[in-house]
């Protein structure tokens, strides 16, 4: 009996310990956290690290304190580590039991969703935390500003889709009437080409024609050669006739 009273008494001193060693790292979680979020001009993501770091040292101690795990959550989620700080938010969530840490968590959760732009996913989270606390004003403002943004999204996308649609009916009616262009310029150059080859028909069968005629021409050239050749012929005859008579009519003295 004594061994265990003395057991006890051991214990106590070393559970103090760490629950002396758990609110000191608490204590500077939470003043570096403050001290953050003074400087409103610029989010201090330095000072919530050294923040992350100390709730991280408290959980070491007591792992299952969900206030810790709260603090840490919203230490990364000012560190911009959206993805991190959601997954936490979820832990929480999944662990306690009391409608209202479960519904905080939800809206935590919600806006890690958010500034990532899952909209769908915050739209759902915030939908939870309703359902925990349904008439929490925070979380209603937030789930119709989130549905307000997917409308937008909506809408662009839909812009973006007509636009898309209406670039592809101009390239469209770029390329028909490219394509008519084309085609008219083809008929034309066929015709050019019809043309063309009718004319060189046309000069082929002129030139036998022309050809013939040189020859008839020919022929009658030298049909009046050979006339003029007889008549010439016939001149030199009755000039030679004439002179044999005249030989004839001389006398010999």
């Amino acid at each position: 009996m004594k061994n265990h009273i003395l057991l006890i008494i051991l214990i106590f001193p070393a559970l103090a310990l760490f629950a002396q060693k758990e609110r000191k790292f608490v204590r500077e979680g939470n003043q570096l956290y403050e001290l953050g979020l003074k400087d409103t001009a610029k989010l201090d993501t330095i000072t919530f690290g050294k923040a992350e770091v100390a709730y991280r040292r408290a959980l070491e101690i007591k792992p299952e304190d969900h206030q810790w795990q709260f603090n840490l959550a919203d230490a990364l989620y000012k560190q911009k580590k959206a993805d991190e700080s959601a997954k936490e938010f979820e832990n929480i969530a999944e662990k306690t039991a009391l409608p209202v840490d479960k519904a905080k968590a939800f809206h935590n959760m919600g806006n890690s969703f958010l500034v990532q732009k899952k909209l769908d996913e915050s739209i759902a989270t915030y939908k939870k935390a309703l359902r925990m606390v349904p008439n929490d004003p925070e979380t209603k403002y937030n789930l119709a500003y989130a549905m307000k943004m997917k409308k937008e999204d909506e809408k662009k996308k839909q812009q973006d889709k007509d636009k898309n649609k209406d670039q592809d009916k101009d390239k469209d009616k770029n390329k028909d009437q490219n394509k008519d262009q084309n085609k008219d310029q083809n008929k034309d150059q066929q015709k050019q080409n019809q043309d063309q080859n009718k004319k060189q028909q046309k000069d082929q069968q002129q030139q036998p024609q022309q050809n013939k005629i040189s020859k008839q021409n020919a022929e009658q050239m030298l049909q009046a050669l050979e006339n003029d050749e007889k008549q010439t012929q016939e001149k030199v005859k009755k000039f030679q006739a004439l002179k044999a008579e005249k030989r004839n009519v001389e006398k010999n003295w």
